[in-house]
């Protein structure tokens, strides 16, 4: 039996001694019984050199496949996941077990025609003849092709491969471009079976393909395309669910990392974003917490009434986000996406002092997105229809800019402008280099450092220079940049960065077997790919220096300058290394304000000076101690959060570490007010200028949090058997790591067809869970509120499918939930195409509350979810329920999240979306 099939090894011998007693009696063909064995256990046949007394010789078998394993191989697909490289293929969350796809191929030469994508192809070879074979391998992007020794998938070896980093790249059949794209001599035997296995990634450039090729090491021959008269399955998969995950190879293809990605220095091990540093926030929970008998009488009790509710206020629909306020944290919590600003500066354009330091001019992107740049990508659930995306974007602030993937067009017209902003600013320079020449020659002006600071550029329309022929407008306003380049830089478009590739011959029947040594389309190369649009990389057009190829005349008319024999003086700028100047620190924290941004979504939690937290909890941390005559001392501080009300007082939540008299440490984590308390009186004699306010610690009655209250996690779900059991997984995950026994998992299913959900929570180790079925098409709202009705008390807490959950998630929730004052809607991470929550990424969800917590009395008394507005649509639906949350009386903590990160995903065959045929 083949490896992995551990669970047949049994029957397979019982069997087999069955059949050498039948062949004893000559009952029946060994072929017969053998083939009919296998099938059953759904393995290949065996056909055995029967020795005398009944004994299988295993070394003299020959193999063939039933014929329904025959001339095809396993294909597995991972969608919509970013990057080029096979490493960052391995990357993702469900490779290679959970595919988003499983299918065959009918021979080991594949293009899908599509972007951003990775496949897994696996299988069975069966050599024609004895002898050594070469292997070769063609894709685009990179790819890798392992053979077994034997049948096995555990003794894989790496043949050949194209790329580690993913900037390599082969046009289809071109298997000598590089050296690692040929495999070294290998003995194959034709009397046996060996197991191989294919990974390949494709970005969303180029021309996708990836093909395997063989040929006998002799000289004379070429490579030949290994066609499906040589392939068979490994496992029929056609009759298995999603979720049956057993009979799935995991071999060192599946989860080896390329040498590109191993961390070879102190500098690599560094995290990749500066949340992922070690933070106390992350591990609070592991603290003991310090009794709340002591925190009785430390502080004089007052009513909790801060001026910003809006109980009762009438709202027009989704106007309740302009209520919404951020809460300030101390210390750090590194919430800001340094590692994003690259793309997006949106952070610095509030910033004065910055644009100083710039002599009043705006830096590069910085001020919101440029105008002439796309506008950036909608942020909003992942549910939101088209229709509503829109209403958002129109009631939403504009959004700072970020790196956008250009289509192709997109990228044609960007790339014009920048060859026109180029060609102006070449004008400009000749301008000025000219202006100089002709005042040093004419004027007698000496040459001197900085002398060309006072010279005027002259604008570009009022200057006359030469145009080279192929800058020339044609009769009839065509331009003529591509008209003395030859029929092909007309017709089509080249890449960023390499050259037009070659597509394959792209099958559309079923490949006749050719011979080995005779290859199909070698000497056809189609040129250009069609992928909607011009081109297949960006769509940019031929550039300038390769236009210069097709000129006709003399160089001196292309460059505009006629033929001088005495060279004209260039000069360059001086530079003065040595100059300072003068810099003081700058706050850009402190020009913030607690409304929500909507213009920039990487500025992370708004940040709390220290000299507006540290003296509260010296003042706290009095009380506490001339309360019980010092028993506590503060050890560090580990958490504070201020929610700012100017008119009553601020709202302080303080996490503190502290140690009693015996040495224990233990954690409060408690909400103080500071009331604002003006004198009404002055003493006799003073000016009556406003005296400054008084700041009076007491306990906000009511406004307690409790420790102990049950969170219950509700996700609506419909046939996504991959992400279900990954937040199976990961529900188990908190589970073991916190030992938080008060949460529960509710999961509504509206039927789903590729995973029994039930039998999979039966057989996880959740200590609580609830499963409930439904039926007709997924509804966001009516799954929602299936689970709600299951829970009698406690915490709510509606919940995505795709989300990464910190360990601090199930305290955060308990935390910022206070029944009848208070709900939770935290900021979640949106990862990028291709990010993993190791290297995050991407942006925060800044106008989203989808993923909401609040006390199910307090969800009663606002009325739920609206079941009825959204049955055959969502998105929307999040901020409808934000409207009357904030009416009925309640206020909504919204804060940036650590590590709380929202996966990329595939939306293909997700809920009620179906698959348009090719045709159709």
């Amino acid at each position: 039996c083949p490896a992995g099939r551990s669970h047949a090894v049994l029957p397979f011998f019982i069997l087999s001694r069955v059949l050498a007693t039948l062949l004893d009696f000559g009952r029946v063909s060994s072929n017969i019984i053998l083939s009919y064995i296998c099938e059953r256990l759904g393995v290949f046949s065996v056909v055995c050199v029967m020795e005398r007394g009944g004994v299988i010789m295993g070394s003299n078998c020959h193999v063939f496949p039933p014929p329904q394993y025959k001339g095809r191989a396993n294909l597995h697909t991972f969608e919509d996941w970013c990057g080029s490289s096979t490493a960052q293929l391995r990357m993702n969350l469900h490779y290679p077990l959970y595919p988003h796809s499983r299918t065959t191929v009918k021979k080991l030469a594949v293009s899908p025609r599509w972007m951003n994508y990775g496949l897994r192809i696996f299988g069975y070879l069966h050599p024609y003849t004895d002898g050594e074979f070469v292997f070769a391998v063609s894709s685009d992007d990179n790819s890798e092709f392992w053979l077994s020794r034997d049948n096995s998938p555990l003794n894989l070896q790496l043949l050949a491969w194209i790329g580690k980093t993913g900037m390599e790249w082969t046009a289809p059949g071109e298997f000598g471009k590089y050296a690692s794209q040929t495999s070294r001599p290998v003995w194959l035997s034709v009397q046996r079976r060996y197991f191989f296995e294919i990974v390949h990634k494709q970005n969303d450039r180029g021309t996708d393909h990836i093909e395997v090729a063989w040929q006998l090491n002799q000289e004379g021959l070429r490579f030949t395309v290994i066609s499906s008269k040589y392939i068979s399955l490994y496992s029929n998969e056609s009759a298995l669910r999603m979720s049956d995950i057993t009979h799935v190879p995991q071999t060192a293809a599946s989860h080896t990392r390329s040498p590109s990605n191993q961390p070879d220095n102190q500098l690599s091990n560094q995290p990749a974003a500066d949340m992922l540093r070690v933070d106390p926030r992350d591990t609070l929970y592991q603290i003991p917490a310090l009794d709340s008998r002591f925190l009785q009488g430390v502080l004089p009790d007052c009513s909790y009434k801060p001026s910003y509710i809006i109980k009762g206020f009438p709202l027009l629909r989704y106007q309740g986000l302009q209520f919404v306020h951020m809460s300030y944290i101390y210390p750090n919590d590194y919430t800001r996406l340094t590692h994003m600003e690259t793309d997006n500066t949106c952070f610095y354009h509030d910033s004065p002092l910055y644009l100083d330091r710039l002599d009043g001019e705006a830096p590069p992107n910085v001020g919101g997105a440029s105008k002439k740049d796309p506008a950036p990508p909608d942020y909003g659930d992942d549910n939101d229809d088209y229709a509503q995306r829109r209403r958002r974007k129109l009631f939403s602030l504009p959004q700072a800019d970020r790196a956008p993937t250009h289509t192709n067009m997109s990228d044609t017209l960007t790339y014009k402008k920048r060859r026109e902003t180029n060609a102006a600013a070449v004008v400009e320079q000749r301008a000025v280099v000219q202006t100089r020449a002709t005042e040093q020659d004419g004027l007698g002006i000496p040459p001197g450092p900085g002398s060309h600071t006072s010279l005027q550029t002259i604008p570009a329309e009022q200057l006359r220079v030469a145009e080279r022929p192929a800058d020339r407008p044609k009769p009839g306003g065509m331009p003529a940049d591509n008209e003395d380049m030859g029929p092909v830089a007309r017709k089509q478009t080249r890449p960023r960065g390499r050259p037009s590739r070659p597509q394959p011959d792209y099958d559309n029947t079923l490949h006749g077997d050719l011979p080995p040594g005779v290859v199909s389309g070698m000497d056809r190369l189609v040129e250009g790919v069609d992928r909607g649009g011009g081109g297949e990389r960006g769509g940019e057009e031929v550039g300038v220096s390769e236009s210069l190829w097709g000129l006709e005349g003399d160089s001196e008319e292309v460059e505009g300058l006629s033929y001088d024999s005495t060279p004209r003086p260039v000069f360059d700028p001086e530079v003065n290394w040595a100059q300072t100047f003068q810099v003081t620190p700058l706050d850009l924290q402190a020009m913030r304000s607690d409304w929500i941004d909507l213009r920039c979504n990487v500025s992370g939690n708004l940040l709390l000076r220290p000299r507006d937290a540290l003296p509260v909890i010296k003042a706290f941390m009095d009380k506490l101690n001339h309360r019980h005559h010092g028993r506590f001392s503060l050890v560090r501080v580990l958490n504070v959060e201020r929610r700012v009300d100017g008119a009553q007082g601020s709202r302080y939540f303080l996490e503190l570490e502290l140690r009693d008299v015996n040495g224990q440490h233990l954690r409060l984590s408690h909400y103080i007010y500071t009331l604002i308390r003006h004198r009404r009186s002055r003493p006799r004699g003073v000016p009556p200028l406003r005296p400054a306010p008084e700041m009076l610690l007491c306990n906000p009655v009511g406004f307690h949090w409790n420790p102990t209250a049950t969170v219950h996690f509700i996700v609506p779900v419909k046939n996504q058997a991959r992400w279900v059991q990954q937040l199976i997984v990961d529900m188990e995950g908190l589970y073991q790591t916190t030992g938080d026994p008060n949460f529960n998992l509710i999961i509504t299913d509206y039927n789903s067809t590729d995973m029994d959900i039930e039998a999979a929570l039966k057989a996880s180790t959740l200590h609580r869970y609830q499963y409930l079925k439904l039926s007709g098409n997924f509804e966001r709202s009516a799954g929602l509120q299936a689970g709600i009705d299951l829970i009698t008390h406690s915490i709510v807490f509606l919940c995505d499918l795709h989300i990464h959950f910190p360990p601090s998630i199930i305290d955060s929730v308990r935390k910022h939930c206070v029944e009848g004052h208070m709900a939770f809607a935290p900021i979640v991470m949106r990862l990028d195409c291709g990010a993993t929550p190791r290297e995050p990424r991407g942006y925060w969800e800044v106008n989203g509350f989808g993923l909401l917590g609040i006390y199910k009395s307090d969800l009663d008394a606002a009325g739920g979810m609206n079941t009825h507005d959204f049955t055959d649509r969502w998105g929307g639906e999040d901020w409808e329920l934000l409207d009357r949350i904030l009416q009925s009386g309640l206020e909504v903590e919204r804060i940036y999240m650590r590590n709380f990160l929202h996966h990329y995903h595939s939306k293909r065959g997700m809920w009620n979306r179906r698959t348009q045929r090719s045709g159709t």
